[in-house]
């Protein structure tokens, strides 16, 4: 048993495919859960993917997140249940069958034949979580395959019957008439919830409209709608009572009323100054004023209050059409109204609307006019308004977004079709209505599926009275958000949020258990044994099936009080019932109460924050604090959305999409999941090929890490179980990589169980820069020795050490590289470990190996030769070339003397050839402080001027010691306060030397350079020509050779003076003039004069 050498050249990707071989063939993921079961539970509980089409990159960031944990958990010993979830039922999947089909309409759906439909949903659904499962288990994402849970399951139907049913006994279930959110497209409503995550910027047509005043001659309400269409169903319009209103006359002698303050109002002016939330093309908005006065002029007359104008009558823009005049509205009748012979036409009057349900006037002075067009049968707000002031209403719409009979020409046309709008407009300006028009962008709900525009729909739905919502409001602070903003986020939901509707008018979906009778009452049936009992008729035919439709709908019941005969409502539920169950329909709530207080509460749950705070989380504490009154999970991480390189969303028609396939074989799925892993969640996450480069390289060089120990250890055939960690022996580069790497253990561990693996990694990328570039980089001569020495072997087993606890603690989240590494650097090389490492326990940080002080004072060494090295390239002088003297201040005594001990690092590192200390910074470096006046202008204004004073006053050291010290600088007793970002530091070395400076240290670089210095640069020069023709000629890192050259001059000179140097830096055994059969030839550009080089392996 030995390690194998490892080629520093990987193909990611291909290796990741092996090991998902290797997965399968030896059923690693089996074994995890059958070395963990009987354990300590860990519940975590899944929000379903929709299963309605590929996995995109956006899915594949939670995934990635979920697996994290969960691997996690079961690396420390917890018992997981890993039941991946599918959502099932909803509009999504049935606009994509509507597609197939070529459908526009719900009518096509019901010429076709619903049960034929459905079928065709739930077959698209089994397609889509197959290929799913498939794209997930290419994520490396571990789950229990074969028991993933479905929303469209009897179980899970049947457990939101119950849900409904515990709700229908408290009365908290019923019919409502309400105007709400509707696309004529998919022919169905939209909740409170759903309608936020349509919400796009778009640009309509608005307009300018008067309404004359009635018994007022040639006055006119100036009125303005981004809704055209809505005009046609006018009842009242509003004012406030406490504005100031402007009666303005025109040129053509017409008077106009509307808020005085809307006059000269810059509408959307920061917009369009910023063109964010602004269309491309759309013109700058025009004042009210430059309206009237490109039509002539204006005059201003009187100044009144809004409250004078109550109660004045007008003419509506389309009383004319029939509906406008029927008694008690149309076409939902009130019949109080209709006795009393009550039309719109009749209501037409100025109101004082009032306030809306959280104290906000309904009508502002600002956008628009100040006086608002009001169709309480068109609008949210409106039709509360009318509701409270028992107006009628007029409901111009059809199911699909059509205009009714009653309405004139406009009676077939769809409301949101631009000809529509064009045809109302042309109106408006034919009959002397329309005073100006305009492109408006403005943010518009549309349908989040289908993408039409909704209209606002007066119709019948079935709601949860929400008054209970205390009941959720106290199971939330139980909660453990991250972020914790999330908490805020979803009280104030909760406290503005109204009653949950819940049904839709579709076809596909959960089967409401409300069944109606002729005496107007209803019925909540709660579970299929009751549906069974209740039934009268169709049970047979039902019986075998899902509870969907149609073959729910075939079922009658006998009302169990009145006797009556009831049929099922056609609605099915809204889709977050669906999901927000889960905590109950798959822990086996209604069928295994022992399991599923085992399972319950969740310890962890995670998806997009946007979006579910008010769908998938809210539904979840919803159902949970009905059905149990506590919190469904201990813990909820929320993240933010995935977008392209440029900030932009990602859409296929745009043509920047990226499906997941795609990317894991384009990129790998460990550069993907580091990409997931490092993301901040409250960020959006720029997903692109270039960004997945960056990351590649950091994977890369863990790799090269894994391959540099794994190569010499083959050659030299070290076996790690007989050289175990001395504390003796070690250097004190070695007890501090082994330090950093137990501190970074206990910091995965801190991080992990704080759910913020983001932050591990951050900590994971830097201590893979110093392993690489520091630890490694400064001891590989102790790899490269040909004897097998004490301190080789050392080196050797701390390396084994770092690299055997990196790949473990890091397995979580990159568990292909990590399997693939561990196969060969601990199988190979130790008897009876785990076959896999995903079999291993997590490791333990020992707090043994953890010292501080040592950390603390490399890092300040590393630090100065950084300054050392920042000071070179100032300087424009290369590394390679010596110098005689680097200088060097700290205040700290501790670390001054830790330099001194340690300066043969320095010295090599910085390639000088003395080390010195000296008292005071100054004697190397000069500071000017100057004031970023961006900054200081935003927090301070006037006082700039005198900050600068102030500055110039100071001795810009003690400003410097300051700044580093305490990251703030205080001026005039703490009057200014100043950080880091509100200062430019310009430094400047002192004659002779290149220097720099930062954290409270000072080095400068003795630039005087002597014929010895310049000969040992020429050298070292050459020697990285050879590495260079080395790697080139594809010798190994241990290969030795001969070599013969051209040299002459002093190049030639410099070489016998640094003879053993040179050879022992390239591995040359001998230097002759002639060398036969050379393995490889180049030539060198050396000291601007071309030289050729032979080399040959030996």
């Amino acid at each position: 048993m030995s390690i194998k050498k490892v080629n520093t050249k990987i193909d990611f990707i291909s290796a990741e495919h092996d090991i998902l071989d290797f997965w399968n063939e030896n059923g690693i993921f089996q074994k995890r859960r059958t070395k963990n079961t009987g354990k300590t539970k860990w519940s975590f509980i899944d929000g379903p993917i929709t299963a309605n089409n590929p996995m995109g990159v956006h899915h594949a960031w939670g995934r990635s997140l979920k697996d994290i944990y969960n691997r996690y958990k079961a690396m420390c010993g917890y018992d997981l249940r890993y039941q991946n979830g599918f959502d099932c039922q909803g509009l999504w999947v049935e606009v994509e069958v509507e597609k197939e089909l070529g459908f526009k309409t719900k009518r096509e759906v019901e010429e076709y034949g619903i049960e034929k439909f459905v079928t065709l949903c739930k077959e698209r659904v089994i397609k889509y979580s197959a290929i799913q499962t498939e794209q997930s288990k290419r994520l490396g994402y571990w789950m229990d395959w074969d028991n993933s849970y479905y929303t469209m399951s009897d179980e899970n139907n049947y457990t939101i019957w119950s849900f409904l049913k515990k709700l229908w006994s408290e009365g908290k279930v019923y019919r409502g008439n309400d105007v709400v959110p509707w696309s004529g497209r998919s022919g169905t409503s939209y909740s409170q919830m759903e309608i936020i995550e349509g919400r796009k910027l778009v640009s309509h047509k608005s307009v300018f409209v008067r309404f004359p005043i009635k018994d007022r001659e040639n006055e006119y309400l100036l009125v303005w709608t981004t809704t055209p269409w809505t005009l046609s169903s006018n009842v009242v319009v509003g004012v406030n009572v406490n504005l100031d209103y402007v009666k303005l006359k025109a040129q053509d002698g017409s008077l106009y009323y509307f808020a005085k303050e809307n006059l000269e109002f810059q509408r959307l002016n920061k917009q369009f100054k910023d063109k964010k939330q602004w269309v491309e093309g759309v013109p700058k908005l025009k004042t009210i004023a430059q309206i009237f006065k490109e039509r002539g002029g204006y005059e201003e007359c009187e100044i009144i209050k809004g409250a004078d104008m109550v109660g004045w009558k007008y003419d509506g823009p389309y009383d004319h059409f029939e509906a406008q005049k029927e008694h008690g509205g149309y076409p939902v009748i009130n019949e109080d109204l209709k006795e009393k012979g009550i039309s719109s036409i009749g209501l037409h009057s100025v109101i004082n609307p009032g306030k809306d349900g959280i104290g906000n006037d309904i009508v502002v002075g600002g956008e628009g006019t100040g006086i608002v067009h009001m169709a309480p049968g068109c609008g949210d707000i409106d039709h509360k308004v009318g509701k409270k002031l028992g107006l009628v209403n007029i409901a111009p719409l059809n199911d699909e977004s059509k205009f009714i009979d009653k309405f004139g020409w406009l009676t077939g046309k769809i409301a949101t079709e631009q000809e529509t709008t064009d045809a109302i407009i042309q109106d408006l300006k034919d009959r002397g209505f329309l005073v100006h028009v305009e492109d408006y962008p403005h943010v518009y709900p549309h349908c989040w599926r289908s993408g039409d525009e909704l209209v606002f729909r007066l119709v019948d739905e079935w709601y949860i009275n929400m008054d209970w919502r205390g009941k959720i409001k106290n199971i939330v602070d139980d909660i453990n958000w991250i972020p914790e903003w999330g908490k805020d986020r979803e009280h104030e939901w909760l406290d503005n949020m109204g009653d949950w509707m819940i049904s839709k008018k579709r076809f596909w979906g959960l089967a409401l258990p409300i069944w109606t009778f002729e005496d107007d009452s209803f019925y909540v049936i709660g579970s299929k044994e009751e549906l069974k009992e209740l039934a009268v008729e169709g049970w047979d035919e039902f019986e075998g099936n899902s509870p969907h439709r149609p073959w729910i709908d075939k079922v009658k019941i006998k009302h169990p009080k009145t006797g009556l005969i009831g049929t099922r409502i056609k609605d099915v539920g809204n889709p977050w019932l669906d999901a927000g169950i889960v905590p109950f329909s798959t822990l086996k709530y209604n069928t295994d109460r022992e399991y599923w207080n085992d399972w319950f509460p969740g310890d962890f749950v995670t998806e997009c924050f946007p979006g579910q705070f008010r769908n998938w989380f809210y539904s979840l504490l919803a159902m949970s604090a009905e059905l149990e009154g506590k919190a469904p999970f201990k813990t909820l991480l929320g993240h933010a959305l995935v977008k392209d390189e440029t900030g932009r969303e990602m859409h296929k028609s745009w043509g920047n999409a990226i499906w997941f396939d795609d990317a894991a074989e384009k990129m790998g799925v460990d550069v993907m999941r580091w990409m997931y892993a490092t993301q901040h969640i409250e960020h959006n996450l720029l997903f692109g090929y270039g960004h997945a480069d960056e990351v590649r390289k950091k994977l890369i060089t863990l790799w090269n890490v894994y391959s540099f120990y794994a190569t010499y250890a083959a050659v030299d055939g070290f076996d790690p179980s007989k050289h175990n960690l001395d504390k003796t022996s070690l250097t004190i580069l070695d007890k501090w990589i082994l330090a950093k790497t137990h501190l970074l253990i206990k910091d995965a561990r801190l991080s992990l169980d704080e759910y913020r693996v983001d932050q591990f990694m951050k900590k994971f990328e830097l201590f893979l820069d110093e392993l690489s570039n520091w630890y490694i980089r400064r001891n590989r001569r102790r790899f490269w020795k040909s004897e097998d020495d004490y301190d080789k072997n050392t080196a050797y087993a701390t390396l084994y050490h770092v690299l055997t606890h990196i790949i473990r603690i890091v397995a979580p989240v990159l568990p292909f590289v990590s399997e693939t590494i561990y196969r060969n650097l601990v199988l190979n090389s130790v008897k009876e470990m785990p076959e896999s490492v995903h079999l291993c326990d997590y490791p333990e940080s020992n707090e043994s190996w953890i010292d501080l002080e040592l950390i603390s004072n490399v890092d300040a060494l590393k630090k100065l030769v950084e300054l050392g090295r920042s000071a070179r390239n100032q300087s424009k002088q290369k590394i390679r070339q010596p110098l005689a003297k680097a200088s060097f201040a700290v205040e700290n005594d501790a670390i001054a003397q830790f330099v001194e001990d340690n300066k043969g690092i320095v010295l090599d590192e910085l390639n000088v050839k003395s080390v010195e200390r000296i008292t005071e910074a100054d004697q190397l470096i000069s500071y000017k402080i100057k004031p970023n006046l961006r900054t200081l202008g935003q927090k301070y204004g006037k006082g700039l001027a005198e900050i600068r004073k102030l500055l110039d006053l100071c001795d810009p050291s003690e400003l410097v010691d300051e700044i580093q010290q305490s990251n703030l600088i205080n001026l005039k007793s703490g009057e200014y306060v100043l950080n880091r970002e509100d200062i430019f530091i310009e430094t400047e070395a002192e004659d002779g030397f290149a220097a720099a400076s930062d954290g409270g240290i000072t080095v400068g670089l003795s630039l005087e350079i002597t014929e010895d210095l310049q000969l040992e640069g020429m050298v070292r020069d050459l020697v990285r020509a050879v590495q260079n023709m080395r790697k080139d000629a594809g010798f190994a890192v241990e290969d030795r050779i001969e070599i013969s050259w051209d040299l002459d001059g002093q190049i030639a000179n410099a070489v016998r003076k640094f003879d053993s140097y040179f050879r022992t830096e390239t591995l040359t055994n001998s230097i002759i003039d002639h060398l036969n059969n050379a393995d490889h030839s180049s030539q060198v550009d050396l000291s601007d004069k071309i030289y050729t080089i032979h080399l040959k392996k030996i």
